[in-house]
């Protein structure tokens, strides 16, 4: 069989953790100079997105990863590195508010990137990179001392029931669980930025804000502050799937090699605007 150069065994691997729709954005795009490890909860999920990848030419394997499973990530990580290691890492899985489960949306939210960065970093050498997706939610409260010193153990298996401790029992909704679990994944980049740079490697959080996506979709129906948000949004408009895969290509090539431990806002200056009255 001849290779062509998508599916060349020489390019660089990148493992995409989420095969919904904005996951399969990014591993479309990621397919296109890298083979891809893209891993989902729900492998014939993952198995969809990459046979209509193999279609446009990409060279994409779907595993099965349970993100909250030390296990199961130890196992990703495993076949990333029969595969030859990786180049990057890009976790996109996650829950929105839609999910409604306080504790579950805390452990796919942020223990399950904080057991895949920490699976993973044993892996990197230089020139990799981790780009995890978090959001513009993080941006909205500021935690509490003891609420950060929790996050601050992102991995610990009693993530979210400490979490809700120090939590008032009205606080304990799916909003701010998603809220708080963004909030740790930006602390957790930044504090392990120096981890990953003894290595070479990068770790980077990307804040989305809306973002036209079935998930997005279902936490609009539900929410009246999401809908107040797109009003607020200065470019009067959603942000889509393929302004998000732009931003995370530059953030794991070479353009974007001294930009480490920080995030990325791609929220069309809504963080921004919210400093401010509204006009």
């Amino acid at each position: 069989m001849s290779l062509t150069p998508r599916t060349r065994l020489d390019l660089p691997l990148a493992i995409v953790v989420g095969a919904g729709g904005m996951g399969a954005s990014v591993a479309r795009r990621m397919a296109h100079g890298h083979r891809v490890l893209l891993a989902d909860i729900d492998e014939s999920r993952a198995a969809a997105v990459a046979n209509d990848l193999a279609i446009e030419g990409g060279s994409v394997l779907p595993i099965a990863c349970d993100v909250t499973d030390a296990t199961s990530v130890e196992a990703l990580s495993q076949t990333a590195a029969g595969l030859g290691g990786f180049r990057t890492l890009v976790h996109v899985a996650g829950l929105s508010i839609a999910a409604d489960s306080f504790n579950k949306i805390v452990n796919v939210n942020l223990r399950g990137p904080a057991l895949v960065a920490q699976a993973f970093l044993p892996l990197a050498s230089p020139g990799c990179s981790a780009i995890l997706i978090a959001s513009l939610a993080a941006h909205s409260i500021r935690a509490a001392p003891a609420e950060l010193a929790v996050l601050a153990s992102p991995a610990a298996p009693e993530l979210a029931s400490k979490l809700a401790k120090c939590l008032a029992p009205s606080n304990t909704t799916a909003q701010m669980a998603y809220t708080y679990s963004k909030i740790g994944l930006i602390e957790m980049a930044r504090r392990e930025a120096a981890a990953w740079g003894r290595a070479g490697a990068r770790i980077v959080t990307l804040s989305p804000g809306l973002i036209a996506t079935p998930m997005g979709a279902l936490a609009y129906e539900k929410s009246a502050g999401k809908r107040a948000m797109f009003e607020r949004t200065p470019l009067g408009r959603e942000g889509t799937m393929t302004e998000i895969a732009d931003a995370v290509e530059f953030l794991t090539s070479d353009r974007a090699s001294f930009i480490s431990g920080t995030d990325l806002l791609v929220d069309g200056g809504l963080c921004g605007a919210l400093g401010y009255p509204a006009s």
